[in-house]
């Protein structure tokens, strides 16, 4: 059981955590409880979703109001930030007294927008970003990143861990988003570099099937560097030995191969673009991770005022 200090409800009524937005990663946080012996309501704005968590022994709640009113803890599990702002806004007198626990994907200022707004109603708030799988829910390899209220993550740990390994990572807001989103880019143009490798030899006839056999084991391998890449970038010297110069990083070749067999470019160009800006700005001896300065720049000019000569 969720062991809090709780607003008055209805005791008949009441369960330990309340789950709004079934989709499929909701109804999985929704059956992880349940299986954990928790006891849950649940609220969709389709009815229809809530079948499966009730035939698991979750109640459904008819509005909102209802759900949010029958627990200690409500988590929002829904489409975009937006969605929960009109989800909650009608009710958002109920919240007081209550622990909002955001699983909704928002960006690092919508979780704490959030944050400042729950506060003024009253409520606890603990952010949470989900880097898992629907399936990978209640399994040790999937992990959830939290910010927010550390009282609450304290305390609602044991609950928490029912669904993935738990991360706290300060009480500032927007720290799990931010982190959870820097990580999915990785992702992102990690699988955006495979379908640019694959569109290029498919214009030879190799299958993409064929292309992932060689591509994976091979990005694996790339992998392992990471942590030395880390290293330099971390100490600012771009200068070290074994690095690959940005010289002889340039990648225009690989813009003009794409081009020559009719694949959009776009891909590769995006960090041609970046290791040119470094080779224009005299830095062309030094570490391809050089390359860094030309990402964090706009950050940095923009928090200095300074212009593009890094």
């Amino acid at each position: 059981m969720v062991v809090m200090s709780e607003p008055t409800r209805n005791p008949a009524r009441s369960t330990d955590v309340t789950v709004l937005g079934l989709g499929a990663m909701g109804s999985a946080l929704a059956t992880a409880l349940l299986d954990a012996g928790r006891s849950v309501t649940v609220w969709n704005r389709t009815p229809g979703r809530a079948a499966q968590s009730v035939a698991r022994g979750a109640r459904a709640a008819g509005s909102v109001r209802e759900a949010v009113t029958a627990s200690p803890v409500v988590v929002t599990c829904l489409l975009r930030y937006p969605s929960i702002q009109e989800t909650l806004a009608p009710v958002a007198g109920e919240l007081r007294g209550r622990t909002l626990v955001n699983l909704t994907t928002t960006t690092p200022n919508e979780s704490r927008d959030l944050a400042v707004w729950a506060a003024g109603h009253g409520a606890d708030h603990l952010d949470g970003a989900i880097m898992a799988v629907p399936d990978m829910i209640r399994s040790r390899e999937g992990q959830i990143f939290y910010s927010g209220s550390r009282a609450a993550y304290d305390i609602l740990l044991p609950t928490l861990e029912i669904w993935a390994t738990s991360e706290f990572h300060g009480e500032d807001a927007g720290r799990a988003a931010l982190l959870d989103l820097a990580m999915l880019s990785g992702m992102y143009q990690m699988f955006t570099g495979f379908f640019h490798g694959a569109a290029m030899v498919a214009t030879m006839g190799m299958s993409a099937s064929e292309f992932a056999a060689r591509q994976a084991p091979f990005l694996s391998a790339m992998t392992h560097g990471l942590a030395g890449y880390a290293k330099v970038v971390d100490g600012g010297d771009h200068t070290g030995p074994g690095l690959q110069s940005l010289d002889f990083s340039d990648l225009s070749h690989l813009v003009r191969a794409s081009e020559e067999q009719g694949v959009d470019p776009a891909p590769i160009a995006a960090v041609q673009a970046l290791i040119s800006r470094q080779i224009a700005a005299g830095h062309g001896a030094e570490g391809f991770t050089r390359i860094y300065e030309s990402l964090r720049l706009v950050g940095s000019a923009a928090g200095s005022g300074e212009g593009d000569a890094a």
